[in-house]
């Protein structure tokens, strides 16, 4: 199944392997700008910039959307691929829960598109897979990504020591996160700045 969330200013939709000129062109462009916040890139991973292994990257996220473990969207805003934003470690049974990441193009950072994203990909976790929970977590010192979460107004729940290895190195995380429940209060406003 395909899916295209539509906000305001930004859609989101899954990746296919014809976005991958578009894709390879910010990631390259972008890649100093990136790097500090990620884990480090290997053979087989996808930030090794090869078409073939995209498309399979393009495969597994279609198999992880089947199997409901995880749902990976492009960012674009107009038909400009921009970013990317992803509910990951679905977990169902009394748990009902997941985590969504963000990356965005250096050039558009700052203009509220990834807000908007992640407000899209939160209507979709709480109102099209149910889930009853999701979570963010970014390194302390990353203030730009901070500002998502912050400005959605979600929950800060604390800190996590040496919780991920990012580019080389274990990094603390501060987690945010919201309920099916805070959402119900959350959305009318989300409805009035974000959605179409």
């Amino acid at each position: 199944m395909r899916y295209r969330l539509e906000g305001r200013r930004v859609y989101l939709r899954p990746l296919a392997v014809d976005d991958f000129e578009a894709w390879r062109e910010v990631r390259v462009r972008c890649s100093d700008w990136l790097r500090k916040w990620e884990p480090r890139a290997s053979v087989g991973n996808y930030q090794v910039y090869d078409r073939r292994l995209f498309g399979a990257r393009c495969a597994t996220a279609e198999r992880e959307r089947i199997s409901d473990t995880a749902y990976g969207f492009g960012l674009f805003l107009a038909d400009r691929f921009i970013g990317e934003t992803n509910i990951s470690s679905i977990q169902r049974g009394p748990c009902q829960t997941g985590n969504i990441g963000y990356w965005i193009d250096e050039d558009v950072a700052g203009n509220g598109y990834m807000p908007e994203a992640v407000a899209l990909a939160l209507r979709f976790a709480f109102e099209t897979v149910s889930l009853h929970r999701i979570q963010i977590s970014i390194i302390p010192r990353n203030f730009a990504s901070r500002r998502v979460p912050e400005k959605l107004k979600l929950r800060l729940e604390g800190i996590s020591l040496k919780f991920l290895e990012i580019n080389g190195i274990w990094e603390d995380h501060v987690h945010y996160a919201v309920t099916q429940e805070e959402w119900i209060r959350l959305k009318p406003e989300y409805r009035s700045l974000y959605f179409s």
